[in-house]
């Protein structure tokens, strides 16, 4: 099994930190103990913070990595798929211009003024937003989108969208204390940011890629992975991302097409996933299973307060694959219903029969 610190040339690299619900970050030593020796190509499936395609790539393997969401999207093509793309300073000096157009451009500062930020800075990220496509690389466009997003969550308590109390948060002096980021002007945590995001772009010497599909379309049109790891939203843990994130993928959709609802403004309708509600994560857990029945070697994420059950996923993966069942325990919590302390981070290893 692949050690993730071992004799490999690209481990000098750093992931950024993420600040991401269900991140795999701080397993991914855990993760890559189960990594064949033999992995050529692998496949991660829900990609979300691209921490673990970015330890695929770190171990020399060519990396595909897929999220249905299309900011998370931008994230693997800034540091999975791009080889070498990194943001100049003449590139900010684009970046950080006037809004390029006022009148298509403005959509921050209409749905999020005085919710998320304030206007100048809801303003500021219209702006920024307009000039991501003055951009002449769509590398160095997803390196923009991806700490911008990464700039914003910073700014919320709690990282997420799917609450109202973020300027209320920003006005008291003891969360301030804790967490000046609050405070902090976005681009001034952007440029904090920047460097840790260009030195994280390598070249593994191999053809990386990064889907936005919903994964059971994407599986039938993939030939000649060797692994996939899935990590998929655990019901009754968090799994609506699209709530704890819709600002983000406003920001890099831009929607024209979108009603925004409820306090947080939320885009409706919302994509389809098929895996965030327990009515249908068995069906479609089922199907993708099935439709994975031509990669040799499973690696599935999951915890042991989520639906359905460890043993109904056992019986899920049995009719294709041999499996056993390992556990992390939390001795801290680190957000999320799912990780409390005292619960189980599982790792279903699924081999040939």
């Amino acid at each position: 099994m692949k050690n993730l610190f071992s004799e490999f040339d690209y481990l000098s690299y750093e992931f950024p930190e993420p600040q991401y619900l269900g991140a795999k970050y701080v397993h991914r030593d855990w993760i890559a103990n189960y990594v064949p020796d033999d992995t050529k190509v692998a496949l991660d499936a829900f990609g979300g913070s691209q921490s673990i395609a970015y330890m695929f790539k770190q171990l020399g393997i060519q990396t595909l990595t897929n999220d249905f969401l299309e900011f998370n999207n931008e994230i693997g093509k800034a540091l999975i798929e791009n080889s070498g793309a990194q943001l100049s300073k003449e590139d900010l000096s684009i970046l950080f211009s006037d809004n390029n157009d006022p009148s298509e451009f403005n959509l921050m500062e209409t749905l999020y003024s005085d919710l998320f930020f304030t206007r100048e800075e809801a303003a500021f990220v219209d702006s920024f937003r307009s000039n991501t496509v003055r951009l002449d690389c769509q590398y160095k466009r997803a390196l923009a989108f991806t700490i911008m997003c990464r700039s914003m969550t910073r700014k919320v308590t709690m990282g997420h969208f799917a609450h109202t109390q973020a300027l209320v948060y920003a006005a008291n002096p003891a969360r301030v204390k804790r967490n000046r980021s609050l405070i902090r002007p976005l681009k001034d945590i952007f440029m904090e940011l920047l460097p840790k995001y260009n030195a994280a772009v390598f070249n593994n010497n191999e053809e990386n890629k990064s889907y936005n599909e919903n994964i059971l379309d994407l599986l039938p049109k993939l030939s000649g992975v060797d692994l996939v790891y899935f990590d998929p939203p655990y019901c009754n843990s968090h799994a609506d991302y699209q709530s704890f994130y819709h600002l983000l993928e406003t920001f890099v959709v831009y929607w024209k097409d979108r009603q925004f609802v409820n306090g947080i403004k939320r885009y409706e309708p919302k994509r389809y996933s098929g895996f965030d509600k327990n009515s249908e994560a068995i069906e479609n857990l089922s199907l993708m299973f099935e439709r994975a029945r031509n990669i040799p070697t499973w690696l599935v994420s999951y915890n042991d307060r989520s639906f359905p059950d460890i043993d109904t996923m056992v019986r899920l993966i049995e009719p294709y694959r041999n499996v056993s069942v390992e556990r992390k325990t939390y001795a801290n919590g680190r957000g999320g219903k799912g990780s409390v302390a005292g619960s189980n981070e599982i790792l279903f290893v699924c081999t040939i029969k």
